[in-house]
């Protein structure tokens, strides 16, 4: 039992369109499955990643249409990451950025590697990350369609941010529970905060690390549109999960239990600060009810919602996926 690196996020936005727009024409991703949020079957949810929507590329938004603004603040992931193939790639985005308004920041070092913050039109925040010296866990393949160059395409998830005000509960889950391993740390980007540590699993690298910061001066994160609602680990086989199912219930941690996404199988569960975690398998994948080539373009559901597919179709406002 070990998990592989990171396996999706899921954020929350209240424009659909507008964020299929974004994340495929300014970002470059491919939209690798239109289909609903299985709680709530009255709104979309929104899948994208690399050619084939590969395990460790995966960037998930929930339509939440009448969202307000998150408060940003404790308890929450903060910050995400994408990873891009080398230094010059961050160049690249930082002049894509700036012709095309999208807010930004500067090149900096970020624990050795050279990262780029950003926020989409909804405040999300992200770094771009570069793997130039990564040596981890294998980025994806960028989608060959995207109007970004392939070799400047995001290949896959880069570090996930937590901001808590209790480190050492997250770090106890993490490595007594989780099997993640500390890396290393590096300063915190507000004077007279404790450093930034790193804690990796599987192979280690940009796939696979979250980067926990302890902070006591900030208020609970309020979410909404631009926040983001958990992040997801990778186990490899159906069977693993199900004894991380059972793991955890020994444990005696409030869970999800085992459940079928149709395209994953999962596991959820809060930490100690309240973060969301999910274990997710790396199949059966997204090409399970799609062709490959047209991956996104339809509206998909899995077999338990396919005899209500016309009512919840009629529901839906339509979304341009066919860029």
């Amino acid at each position: 039992m070990k998990l592989l690196g990171l396996h999706h996020v899921s954020a929350i936005t209240a424009a659909a369109a507008k964020n299929v727009d974004f994340y495929t024409q300014v970002m470059g991703l491919r939209l690798v499955k239109k289909t609903v949020n299985q709680d709530d079957v009255s709104v979309y949810h929104l899948f994208y990643g690399d050619e084939r929507g590969t395990a460790g590329t995966e960037v998930t938004f929930f339509e939440i249409p009448n969202a307000g603004q998150t408060r940003t603040g404790n308890n929450s992931i903060s910050a995400l990451s994408l990873r891009v193939p080398n230094d010059k790639a961050l160049d690249y985005w930082k002049n894509r950025f700036e012709e095309m308004n999208v807010k930004h920041g500067d090149i900096t070092d970020q624990a050795g590697r050279l990262a780029l913050s950003f926020e989409d039109f909804e405040g999300q925040r992200f770094f771009l990350v570069s793997d130039e010296h990564d040596n981890g866990v294998r980025g994806g393949t960028p989608w060959k369609k995207s109007p970004v160059p392939a070799e400047y395409g995001i290949v896959g998830l880069g570090p996930v941010h937590l901001t808590i005000p209790k480190a050492e509960n997250t770090i106890l889950i993490l490595e007594q529970v989780m099997g993640f391993r500390k890396k290393g740390s590096y300063p915190s980007l507000i004077a007279g905060q404790p450093d930034v540590v790193i804690y990796e699993t599987g192979e280690g690298g940009t796939g696979a690390e979250v980067h926990l910061e302890e902070r006591n001066d900030l208020p609970q994160e309020r979410p909404g549109r631009g926040s983001v609602h958990h992040v997801a680990f990778r186990v490899e086989t159906e069977e693993e999960l199900k004894q991380w199912v059972e793991r955890i219930g020994q444990l005696k941690i409030p869970n999800s239990g085992f459940v079928d996404r149709f395209y994953f199988r999962s596991l959820y569960f809060r930490e100690p600060n309240g973060i969301l975690f999910e274990l997710a398998t790396d199949g059966p994948g997204f090409d399970t009810d799609e062709e490959l080539e047209f991956l996104g373009e339809s509206l998909s559901l899995p077999p338990f919602l396919e005899p209500r597919r016309a009512a919840i179709e009629a529901n839906l406002k339509p979304l341009n996926t066919k860029h």
